[in-house]
């Protein structure tokens, strides 16, 4: 004697009737059962939970191996961005120092600026390594004033240590900057859209704008430099020691890391592996 039963998907909708057979022998309608079971397992939900593997634009759906890559590259860029932002919103990119015994006094004063302020600080001369002969470092206590620069609002030059910037440098230097700031925000729209849609196409103009990104740092930091020579250049009336300090070296290693995270997108949007062609593999019996 025979016995059906449907079966149901998590919806509690019905699929196919399966049947129960005696011991030795197949029910006749194992193959219906079959079918809807595999009409079960092919459809919006599995027994497992695991969704489909969508496809990408080429018809070839994106393995865990090449997701993995992509997060990976995307932690290298995104190292490289928190690098720019503590780089670009600080103002220790340089720092200016006359000599300590200059003003003749148990204080000397020193002075830093980023792309935005410039701080000066009073330090005392006896906080002062014996063996250092200008005035600094920054990072000792003292008394600080910071200021933000009138570039962008009156178009106003500052003065430091009776030397004055040079404007269209300055300004060039901090527009390259945030533009590379708006390359990294399109860049990382773009590989969330690539592990979101599982689509590699994203990630060739996701490359693109890292690597913009990261030149555009690095021109930033050039121009900068310029503005800093052509500061110290206008006047000679007091003299200064200048050093770039710790923003400088955060801009730099950016402009470095997202060139690199721009490059490995580039690799891993390419159709083939690079290393299978430059290194063919050889068959093992030879």
């Amino acid at each position: 004697m025979w016995s059906t039963f449907l079966v149901t998907d998590e919806e509690g909708r019905t699929v196919g009737p399966a049947a129960a057979g005696t011991v030795g022998g197949a029910a006749p309608g194992a193959a219906q059962g079959a079918g809807g079971l595999a009409n079960l397992m092919s459809g919006r939900s599995t027994f497992g939970g695991n969704k489909r593997r969508r496809t990408t634009s080429t018809g070839h759906a994106m393995s865990e191996a090449q997701e993995g890559k992509i997060k990976l590259a995307f932690f290298v860029a995104i190292v490289g961005v928190v690098l720019t932002v503590l780089g670009v919103g600080t103002e220790f990119w340089v720092e200016l120092s006359p000599p300590k015994s200059f003003y003749n006094n148990q204080t000397c004063l020193t002075a830093h600026y980023g792309l935005w302020k410039g701080c000066t600080k009073t330090l005392w001369v006896a906080d002062i390594d014996p063996e250092r002969e200008s005035c600094g470092p920054a990072e000792l206590p003292g008394e600080s004033n910071c200021t933000y620069f009138k570039f962008f609002t009156t178009g106003e030059n500052a003065v430091m240590f009776q030397k004055t910037t040079r404007k269209n440098l300055n300004v060039t230097a901090a527009m390259l900057a945030l533009f590379s700031l708006f390359l990294m925000v399109m860049g990382a729209i773009c590989i969330t859209m690539s592990l979101s849609k599982e689509i590699l196409f994203f990630l060739k103009p996701a490359s693109v704008c890292f690597i913009l990104s990261g030149v555009l740092v690095l021109l930033s930091l050039m121009v900068f430099h310029q503005s800093v020579l052509a500061l110290l250049a206008s006047d000679h009336t007091v003299p200064l020691h200048h050093e770039l300090s710790w923003s400088v070296s955060c801009i730099g290693c950016a402009g470095a890391v997202l060139i690199v995270g721009g490059l490995l997108f580039l690799l891993l949007a390419l159709p083939y592996s690079p290393w299978q062609r430059c290194l063919p593999q050889k068959d093992g019996s030879s």
